[in-house]
């Protein structure tokens, strides 16, 4: 199991930005895939980007341009850089990893964008 911590969540205005951080309590070298996830209310969880140990990375249509995921090996973390953001991206925003199988989950940090 993989302990995950994000943090950098907030409130911001339309056409802001954020940088999401994930900890992670081992090295990520040995994680195969990490991303992030996120929830609004009522809504099912959702994938927002997600970067490979070989640093591929995928993103939703939905933030696609706006978004973009890193990782630091050094630092065992992983950064969301949210640009442009909108309400639609109001939402709990959870990190995930994946290794050798099993996906590990943060605890989530709330962003929330105002019109």
């Amino acid at each position: 199991q993989v302990q995950l911590v994000e943090s950098g969540g907030g409130l911001v205005q339309a056409g802001g930005s954020l940088r999401l951080s994930c900890a992670a309590s081992t090295s990520i070298f040995t994680i195969s895939t990490m991303g992030w996830y996120r929830q609004a209310p009522g809504k099912q969880r959702e994938g927002v980007a997600t970067i490979t140990s070989g640093g591929t990375t995928n993103y939703a249509d939905s933030v696609k341009g706006r978004f973009t995921i890193s990782r630091d090996n050094a630092k065992n973390t992983v950064y969301l850089q949210m640009n442009s953001l909108k309400p639609e991206d109001t939402a709990v925003y959870y990190c995930a990893a994946d290794k050798y199988g099993r996906r590990s989950w943060g605890q989530g940090t709330q962003v929330t964008i105002s019109s």
